[in-house]
């Protein structure tokens, strides 16, 4: 498994991150201990979650089932790089969500707990917050850093916009500011790339790309959705994308390759990119992914799945004359 910088720090992780949305309440208990296992068998050390996770089983229940498979094994904790999320609603009362000062301290003890461990590597704040300035939230994660809870500061879903402000502030105060942007980007989904990206690599910021497989549509097989509005939104999609969908099945199958394979190995090859997150849901799916890493595509494979799915257009400079 390669491995490269998380943005401009010096810490290393895979480029494959396993995203852990489906352990607990879609993946049972052994089968997520099983993926978790193959992951560190297979070199990836970099592993997300996020403390509003669960779905039916209640929020805080990934992490919890995460706290569990680290506690079998003490070594594993100093193997990887653990990453978690903040900001989502995390019951009724109106205070336990967003990014105060206040929700920061105390979701982050909270992760602590369930995770059973005494610092996070990489926290990242799951969403912006337009009611809380940055001031606010950067008081927060130095104490935080300072109580040696969390060692990174991620954002996530944020736009380049958000991005540079957050960093500036935190230049100001000679902090390293936000190291890493959580974001949507697959060959379906390439918005990003009109100034996220940008802004994150202005800023030494790592792009870490989530949904790499535009929930199935990448994957060359039917998606298996959790839900009848999912399964709605996934059929459309299918249908909007049908041409295109086709045209990228024919091209994996000249190279020989799975569809999901070379839709992540694609993201491995864009510019600011330091992660693609894998989220399997089963233990055969997350195997089927994990030559993505040495997949090396050529230029004139590239070129071709622009073709296919064009990029965005060349923002942010095309407007700024």
């Amino acid at each position: 498994m390669k491995v490269r910088r998380l943005g401009r720090t010096a810490l290393q992780v895979s480029e494959l991150c396993l995203g852990t949305m489906n352990f607990g309440p879609l993946t049972p208990r052994e089968e997520s201990f099983d993926i978790l296992g193959d992951a560190i068998a297979a070199g990836v050390n970099f592993i997300d979650t996020a403390d509003q996770y669960g779905g039916h089983l209640g929020v805080g229940a990934t992490e919890s089932l995460l706290g569990e498979w680290l506690a079998e094994d003490r070594s594993r904790r100093d193997r990887i790089v653990l990453a978690t999320k903040v900001h989502e609603p995390m019951s009724e009362d109106i205070n336990d969500r967003g990014l105060s000062a206040r929700h920061i301290q105390r979701a982050c003890d909270a992760s602590l707990k369930r995770l059973g461990v005494d610092h996070i590597d990489l926290y990242q704040m799951h969403h912006i917050d337009r009611a809380a300035p940055p001031e606010e939230i950067w008081q927060a994660m130095d104490r935080l850093i300072a109580q040696g809870k969390i060692t990174y500061v991620g954002s996530s879903n944020f736009p380049g916009w958000a991005i540079a402000r957050f960093n500036e502030k935190a230049a100001a105060s000679h902090r390293l500011g936000l190291v890493c942007e959580q974001s949507l980007y697959n060959l379906v989904e390439r918005r990003a790339e009109l100034e996220v990206i940008p802004a994150c690599q202005a800023y030494g910021v790592g792009v870490i790309a989530w949904s790499p497989l535009a929930g199935g549509l990448l994957a060359g097989a039917p998606t298996e959705p959790n839900g009848r509005r999912a399964g709605e939104q996934a059929s459309e999609g299918a249908r909007a994308h049908a041409q295109r969908l086709a045209d990228f099945a024919v091209l994996c199958a000249g190279l020989g390759q799975s569809p999901g394979v070379v839709a992540i190995a694609w993201l491995l090859h864009q510019p600011g990119v330091t992660a693609a997150i894998v989220g399997p849901r089963r233990r055969d799916q997350f195997a089927s992914l994990l030559k993505a890493s040495e997949l090396v595509l050529e230029e004139a494979v590239l070129s071709r799945l622009d073709a296919i799915f064009p990029p965005c257009g060349p923002a942010p400079e095309a407007y700024a004359w």
